[in-house]
């Protein structure tokens, strides 16, 4: 008898019990959902967030509320601290409600990427740095790279983000540079803001940081920010104002100094006043990790949450000070409300995320083509870019692009794959190494070019260096600035003696290519002894793919500056980095060595391109400022009054498909005493050899306005605006005017 007909019938009594079994388990599911409906009516996804969040609250008991309002400690952050049951492993970590079904919120650092992989043996793509990111003025990329940021938490098991900086360029060595979008509030706020989309896509809770005014490192936690309102309303806010309005995040990371003379995170003006009745903020405020500094104060004047936790504020002192009526119930209702209406809206409680294996491709790829868009060209006489002769030989000098290419560190340190490309250790990243990643630009311009001789020296000898440029019919030299959070650069010069060793090069070889794997803005004292200069920023996983691309003409440069570069120090508001007065090496290897000071920001709201245009200054290189392959012109201006619209016509006059980046300025009328311009709208445009497009673009209404203190309100003055559009902030043919009546 075959074995088929013998186990025939059981198999059919089996597909009857399973059946049953079946119908009566779909029939209970959809009586224990009835019943959870009933029991936690929040479950109900037809109702709004805020509403599902009132919900759980009426059901919450003081201990389980005071629980929500801070984290439960350093964790892997710190040795020797205790790791919290269910913790992801992440830089934070707040313990949910079981009973109530509210999930634990998994918190990771994710500036450019996900912190920490290595702990737990996984892969995170390391993505360009968002400066780098900025420089594409792209916010489809910019979405796409919070996309990227969202799906590889959710694969790791993190349901927040606390990635999104959006501090303008105001200190331009601030050390955390690389982690922001640069020194205007329009291009920064865009850009972050549509980073932050791209990570709630995910069903990922997004964060924007550090707010307000933690514009350096240095002193960070000691210094007090003395600006008044107008100009902090026209400047550094205005960026957040612009990010928040667009992503409407699940958080907001107050920041560890002072702002006129109070702490960031109990600051009233700051947090009540401004981010949740002005800009309408509906998430919560979180500290930074021990950014926290009273229980009562920093509760009624607008802190939500206190992280890392442990018992310091928000824990026994906050339950205490409810019990004795200090806070109000009311307030703490609040603080819980805004934390579960974030993770209602963002869908971790109905979209946990699950565990999988991140796609280590699709990351390389994605970061590949945010770089192709974010490197920019700074120089190229006599086009010696691209590289399509075919040289005989080529010299490949410095910053281990033998292996790698550069990433940022801090807390916005990535674990490299393999370990680190420049010295492989087993573990992951360590505080204060600097870490290159596997992505070889010597190997790539090898690939790129097979008939050519391609030989690589470290640079470490200048002699040796400019003997193998000599040889060579081209030289590219590799210059690096490393920078990570708590230090700020010290002068905007290269590090280690490089100016040295470009100059020895660029005196061998006049056939010499400078590209920059920086944190920020530098200084060029061999400028006009170099052919091209290519800013490369940190490039990300694909950097190093994205650089030959775009040396060998296979991707055309469309990147532009979102950061002006200076001269020297001496051009700058503050030619020292406010608290390193008497320091000329290097800057204090931590924060706290520096005593408490007050900084006054006496420009102001003109940061960046405005300081520079107010004093009468020509930069190194101007905001907006980037080269192609190709040439644009632009024509016939006009101005929609009615609509505040602007009309205009850009031309690809070259002889190679390119992507412009089209910028239109606004100078407000005599009656705002503003001595600067302002970026007013941009956009990029793709063009092929010989195309007209015309572009049509809005002027964003905060460009116009001026910050009236007594009314507390944007206001836009009556007069004359001059408009103006073209290729960068300094390059700006076209000119209309904008008439506004009373």
């Amino acid at each position: 008898m075959s074995s088929s007909r013998l186990f025939r019938p059981v198999a059919a009594i089996f597909g009857l019990f399973v059946a049953t079994s079946f119908g009566l388990t779909a029939a209970h599911a959809q009586t224990d959902h009835a019943a959870s409906k009933m029991q936690m009516p929040w479950t109900d996804k037809s109702l709004s967030p805020d509403q599902r969040a009132d919900l759980v609250i009426g059901q919450m008991t003081l201990d389980e509320k005071i629980q929500m309002v801070h984290g439960a400690g350093w964790g892997v952050l710190r040795a020797g601290a205790p790791l919290p049951p269910g913790s992801n492993f992440g830089a934070g970590f707040m313990a949910g409600i079981e009973r109530l079904g509210i999930p634990n919120v998994d918190l990771a650092d994710s500036a450019v990427g996900i912190r920490m992989a290595a702990y737990q043996g996984r892969y995170a793509t390391l993505l360009p740095s968002t400066l780098g990111a900025a420089s594409s003025w792209n916010p489809d990329s910019a979405f796409l790279y919070g996309s990227v940021i969202g799906r590889e938490l959710r694969a790791l098991g993190f349901n927040m983000s606390i990635g999104g900086g959006v501090n303008i360029t105001r200190e331009p060595r601030n050390g955390r540079n690389f982690e922001y979008a640069g020194e205007d509030p329009l291009l920064a706020g865009t850009m972050t803001g549509q980073l932050a989309r791209g990570v709630f896509s995910q069903h990922v809770m997004s964060d924007i940081k550090h707010y307000a005014f933690n514009d350096q490192e240095t002193g960070r936690n000691v210094v007090n920010v003395l600006l008044d309102k107008k100009a902090m309303r026209e400047s550094d806010l205005l960026a957040f104002e612009i990010a928040i309005g667009l992503a409407d995040p699940s958080g907001v990371m107050c920041s560890y100094n002072l702002v006129e003379g109070d702490h960031a995170c109990e600051s009233d003006y700051l947090l009540n006043q401004v981010l949740k009745k002005d800009f309408k903020f509906k998430g919560w405020v979180l500290s930074d990790w021990e950014g926290t500094h009273s229980t009562v104060k920093s509760a009624l004047n607008g802190l939500d949450q206190e992280m890392p936790g442990d018992d310091n504020y928000f824990n026994q002192p906050l339950k205490k000070a409810v019990e004795g009526g200090q806070v109000p119930m009311a307030r703490l209702d609040d603080m819980v409300h805004r934390i579960l209406r974030s993770m209602f809206a963002a869908g971790v409680v109905d979209d946990p995320p699950v565990r999988t294996v991140v796609d280590p491709f699709r990351g390389r790829d994605d970061a590949q083509h945010i770089a192709e868009e974010s490197i920019v060209l700074l120089k190229n006489s006599d086009r010696i870019l691209p590289l399509k002769s075919s040289p005989t030989s080529i010299a490949i000098i410095g910053s281990h692009s033998d292996v790698g290419v550069l990433s940022g560190g801090g807390s916005a340190q990535v674990d490299s794959p393999g370990g680190n490309a420049a010295n492989p250790q087993p573990g992951g990243s360590k505080w204060g190494d600097v870490i290159y990643f596997p992505s070889s630009p010597l190997k790539n311009i090898q690939a790129k070019a097979p008939q050519t001789s391609v030989k690589y020296i470290d640079g470490t000898d200048t002699a040796a260096a400019a003997k193998l440029a000599k040889a060579s019919t081209i030289a590219i030299v590799f210059a690096n600035q490393p920078m990570r959070e708590d230090v700020d650069a010290a002068t905007l010069s290269l590090p280690d003696n490089q100016d040295a060793l470009i100059e020895a090069v660029a005196a061998a070889n006049p056939n010499t290519i400078v590209v920059l794997e920086t944190g920020g803005p530098v200084s060029m004292p061999w400028n006009q002894h170099v052919k091209g200069i290519v800013e490369m920023w940190y490039p990300g996983i694909g950097g190093a793919q994205a650089l030959a691309n775009l040396l060998f003409g296979d991707v055309n440069f469309s990147g532009k500056l979102p950061v002006s570069f200076a001269k020297d120090d001496a051009q700058l508001p503050h030619p020292i980095v406010p608290g390193l007065e008497g320091v000329t090496a290097k800057a204090p290897n931590r924060e706290h060595k520096v005593k408490p000071f007050d900084l006054k920001y006496t420009e102001g709201a003109k940061v960046g391109y405005k300081w520079f245009e107010s004093t009468n200054q020509q930069p190194l290189f101007p905001f907006g400022f980037g080269l192609s392959y190709t040439t644009y012109a632009y024509s016939g201006l006009t101005v929609d009054d009615a609509k505040r619209t602007v009309h205009f016509t850009v031309r690809n006059t070259g002889q190679c498909e390119g992507t412009e980046i089209a910028q239109v300025y606004v100078a407000l009328p005599s009656t705002a005493n503003e001595n600067y311009k302002r970026l007013a709208a941009f956009q990029r445009v793709n063009l092929a050899p010989g195309e007209s497009k015309d572009v049509t673009l809005t002027l964003h209404p905060l460009t116009l306005d001026v910050f009236n203190t007594d009314q507390n309100a944007w206001q836009l003055l009556p007069g004359d605006y001059s408009v103006t559009a073209g290729a960068s902030s300094s390059d700006t043919p076209l000119k209309a005017t904008l008439h506004v009546h009373p």
